[in-house]
């Protein structure tokens, strides 16, 4: 019998000391789930990536605009990435990690164009990378579906991607000339005439090529706009005849306060009369815009 108690209070201590540890276990169990990283689930939603810039308008082929409010994944390794059409590409490290990656590859910028035919979709302007921005090129393949089939890295913080899409497959799919209105068509017509007359060198017949595809959209323009002294005049309230009147009186005085300033350094107004004037020039003999290299 004492043998038999001994038994029992002993099987009753290690139930005792068996219980405390299964409770301190589920004590460590429960505490609060890590919440760095930006691909952590528990980390409140919100709008985690900055862009930059805003993407261009949609542009190229008409039949390509339907990809416009998509998006597509594609997973290679720990990495998850998304490319959605006419917006962005972006990169998502799938990991709990406290620095785990997501940023921006690219946003939609404009085309890549070669021989009439649009040859890649440009996102510029991803996130830094040491003294540059990163940069994609999506490289369009014909399939019978709609899939972000491959991602590389050729170059740092340069990526290509390759959509592949039933909408590239028809042989005229991506020629670039019937997307162009009949105006910049013309246009367009009158470059090669010129080119194929020896009229313009390659470099200005291309410089005439980028300008009608800035006008299309179909590239980032790379014009500097100016506002000119007749632009702004144009924007002010239109004058009475009254305020009209003494501007003149002002305008009178002030000729005849140069004319004496002129005669006290024996200087011939009828001279200064004959040189021309920034108001008087005209934009003649004006060859095909944005073309340097007449020959």
């Amino acid at each position: 019998m004492p043998c038999f108690c001994k038994q029992i209070i002993l099987w009753f201590f290690y139930l005792c000391v068996y219980i405390n540890n299964g409770f301190a276990g589920k004590m460590k169990i429960v505490e609060e789930p890590n919440t760095f990283g930006l691909n952590n689930p528990f980390l409140a939603q919100g709008p985690r990536l900055q862009p930059k810039v805003n993407p261009s308008p949609v542009s190229g082929p008409e039949h390509l605009h339907r990809l416009a409010g998509r998006c597509f994944s594609y997973t290679e390794s720990t990495y998850k990435y998304e490319f959605c059409p006419f917006h962005n590409v972006t990169q998502h490290e799938q990991s709990f990690r406290w620095n785990a990656y997501s940023g921006i590859l690219g946003i939609w910028q404009e085309w890549e164009m070669e021989n009439n035919t649009f040859t890649g979709m440009w996102m510029r302007n991803g996130d830094s990378c040491g003294t540059k921005n990163r940069e994609t090129k999506v490289n369009l393949v014909c399939s019978a579906n709609n899939k972000l089939a491959q991602v590389s890295e050729p170059s740092t913080c340069v990526y290509s991607l390759i959509f592949e899409t039933p909408l590239v497959c028809h042989s005229h799919s991506l020629l670039v000339y019937p997307t162009l209105s009949e105006k910049l068509q013309r246009e367009w017509d009158e470059a090669e005439q010129a080119r194929y007359e020896d009229l313009i060198t390659k470099q200005g017949y291309n410089k005439l090529l980028r300008d009608i595809f800035e006008d299309a959209g179909l590239l980032k323009s790379q014009k500097v706009k100016i506002r000119l002294p007749e632009d702004a005049a144009e924007t002010e309230t239109p004058k009475s005849l009254q305020q009209c009147t003494e501007d003149l009186q002002k305008q009178t005085k002030e000729i005849e306060r140069l004319r004496v300033l002129l005669t006290q350094h024996n200087i011939s107004f009828d001279l200064m009369q004959k040189l021309p004037s920034t108001a008087s020039l005209t934009i003649q003999d004006q060859h095909l815009r944005g073309d340097d290299g007449l020959v």
